[in-house]
């Protein structure tokens, strides 16, 4: 599988290239979780949920994020990675 994505993909990383614990570098983690976080916080007091409820208001709001969100993290991906690649592997927040 690793052939054919270096075959056909130009832009394909290898895994010894790739920062495995990287947030920065997760779209889930720079832009989904930030939105998840924030509509939990507006909608409700948290320390008054019980653990069923807080688990049903993280799904709705989960289910609640349009697509367009997930499409602008995507699209902000290859810019992480492009000043990921600029700062070397170091701390980038500051070059976006």
């Amino acid at each position: 599988m690793k052939q054919l994505l270096q075959h056909e993909t130009a832009d394909f990383i290898i895994a010894d290239l790739w920062r495995p614990n990287s947030p920065d570098l997760n779209p889930v983690d720079y832009r989904m979780y930030g939105v998840l976080r924030e509509r939990v916080y507006r909608k409700s007091n948290l320390l008054k949920l019980n653990a069923d409820e807080l688990m049903w208001l993280l799904i709705k709001a989960w289910f609640g994020i349009q697509q367009s969100v997930a499409d602008q993290a995507i699209d902000q991906w290859r810019v992480r990675l492009n000043a990921c690649v600029k700062a070397k592997g170091k701390h980038f927040e500051n070059m976006l």
